[in-house]
């Protein structure tokens, strides 16, 4: 039985753009079945919003704690949000 469906968007704070981290996020929820997007905000962070399974989505935030090699992730913040089922796949959008 699948488990509850949520929606989080997440602020990564650190040394996390140019270090492949939205292509890697997109990847790791693509595998994970995870819906939403990623993007670089013009201060230095990475924000995504992710839709799907809860323990899925515990899983990519897990990962967002740590991101990809080179990536120096300081905080996460995460902001639960009402699940809305708008999203397709999960997409970098500019």
């Amino acid at each position: 039985m699948p488990d509850r469906l949520i929606r989080v968007r997440v602020r990564i704070h650190g040394i996390v753009q140019g270090v492949f981290f939205r292509a890697s996020t997109r990847r790791i929820a693509l595998e994970l079945g995870l819906k939403g997007w990623v993007r670089n905000l013009p201060n230095g962070m990475v924000e995504a919003v992710f839709e799907g399974e809860e323990k899925k989505i515990r899983k990519v935030l897990e990962w967002c704690r740590r991101g990809p090699p080179g990536a120096k992730v300081e905080r996460v913040e995460e902001f639960y949000e009402p699940y809305k089922g708008e999203f397709e796949t999960f997409r970098i959008i500019w």
